[in-house]
């Protein structure tokens, strides 16, 4: 018989299912998690903010954005609070519902939101995912829906005016 240790730290990072793994999966999703990642596009940072995303915090200096990690941070914090906000109504109703396959979850539609803005998660969530979207290389409300599904976001509240 063999007998394993109970209680070995290998030492192996894992990522927990809540507002911390999210965002970390996520960026790595978007930019390997690179602060000083520029894609082909022109989105800048760890989690690849369009300029307008930027403007709407008062972020015009994008050299310096991508120098302040704290900055992109706090930028992300507060997106998300934002599209909780506008997405309050769509979260409440579609939350459990499974569209196209995939499962609704908060999580799931953060992230959609941050991939497609929430206007676009709004008219693909109200048409049962008849509505699509798909950027530039690809990537799909569908696809960050079942991607970061389930992770525990309710530290995120919904704040239609929040800043940085």
């Amino acid at each position: 018989m063999i007998s394993f240790p109970k209680n070995i730290d290998y030492n192996i990072p894992y990522l927990k299912k809540n507002f911390v793994g999210f965002k970390e999966a996520l960026a790595f999703k978007e930019s390997q998690g690179k602060y000083t990642a520029v894609n082909t596009l022109g989105y800048l940072g760890k989690y690849q903010f369009g300029r307008t995303t930027l403007h709407r915090f008062k972020i015009y200096n994008t050299n310096a954005f991508l120098k302040n990690p704290e900055l992109q941070e706090k930028a992300f914090l507060a997106l998300c609070k934002v599209n909780k906000w506008i997405l309050r109504k769509d979260i409440k109703r579609s939350v459990g519902k499974t569209i196209n396959g995939v499962k609704i979850t908060t999580s799931g539609i953060l992230a959609a939101a941050h991939l497609s803005g929430a206007g676009n998660v709004k008219k693909y969530l109200r048409s049962n995912g008849t509505e699509r979207f798909s950027d530039a290389y690809g990537a799909t409300i569908k696809s960050y829906l079942k991607r970061f599904s389930g992770y525990d976001v309710s530290s995120i509240v919904g704040d239609k005016n929040a800043t940085i």
